[in-house]
């Protein structure tokens, strides 16, 4: 899929995670990493509190092994609301990265579970607080780390006010920044602008589509422009993931159909578009 491109695709297990309030799926990791594979992709990024027994390092590096994946990335999704990590988010945070140390190269992908826009100011430098905190302490392990804005409306880094506050306080010697098309879009910003704006933060970056209808579109059936996206990513020379993480409605129902329609899409769609 990724032959002679800089950059390689994978895909995020959210996909499942949408369908029966996120617990249709659960404990079937080993399933995705199948799906993942047969797709095309050749990376996943699972959520680290929905991994089930393969949440040992011992076992995931073997399904991984058996379906020829690599661990792209782990997304550590927490509600950070306090003034600091509750004792409960650093122990999760903490294993998180024992994790990871085991996969060298791959991301922890911090990103805040949304809980609404109260406290705005306080709470986005709270939250900058926890995330350099925290990509501080998967540093000195060698982890890699990336930080995820998102963008349902109790999200407090959504717009573009938002966006200029938290990523220009970020620590950019421990963590980076992961663009996701989508939500910047669903946001009310251009992504590839944004993208240009805060291109020396960009480590990771998340593929979704949007029609505004209410939001998310099936890959390649929206308004996003991957094709521009994708060959700015590539005259740059971007060198990291693109991970896939479509929360079009068609998810909801049948996530396998939505990875497997995503991996044909890039095939014969995306790539063959580049120059």
């Amino acid at each position: 899929m990724s032959e002679k491109l800089p950059f390689r695709f994978g895909s995020e297990v959210y996909t499942w995670f949408m369908s029966g309030n996120g617990t249709t799926h659960q404990g079937r990791l080993g399933h995705m990493i199948e799906i993942i594979a047969q797709a095309g992709f050749t990376g996943i990024q699972p959520i680290f509190t929905w991994m089930g027994e393969l949440v040992d390092p011992d076992r995931l590096e073997a399904k991984l092994k058996e379906q020829g994946i690599e661990l792209a990335a782990v997304a550590l999704a927490l509600e950070w609301n306090g003034t600091e990590e509750t004792h409960s988010e650093r122990l999760i945070a903490n294993n998180a990265i024992s994790l990871l140390e085991r996969f060298p190269g791959a991301v922890l992908n911090t990103v805040q579970i949304p809980t609404g826009r109260h406290d705005l100011e306080a709470r986005r430098r709270s939250l900058v607080n926890i995330v350099n905190t925290v990509s501080a302490r998967a540093k000195e392990k060698g982890v890699p780390c990336s930080f995820h804005p998102n963008s349902p409306h109790t999200s407090i880094i959504r717009t573009e006010e938002d966006y200029k506050v938290v990523l220009e306080s970020l620590d950019t010697t421990v963590t980076g920044w992961t663009p996701d098309v989508g939500h910047i879009i669903n946001g009310g910003m251009d992504p590839l602008e944004k993208m240009k704006e805060y291109a020396s933060l960009i480590n990771h970056v998340h593929y979704k589509d949007w029609d505004g209808n209410p939001e998310f579109a099936l890959m390649g059936k929206g308004k996003v422009d991957l094709l521009s996206i994708t060959q700015w990513l590539k005259d740059t020379n971007y060198g990291g993931w693109i991970i896939c993480e479509d929360e079009g409605v068609e998810a909801l129902e049948d996530p396998d159909f939505v990875t497997l329609h995503d991996g044909r899409w890039i095939t014969n769609e995306l790539i063959p578009g580049l120059k």
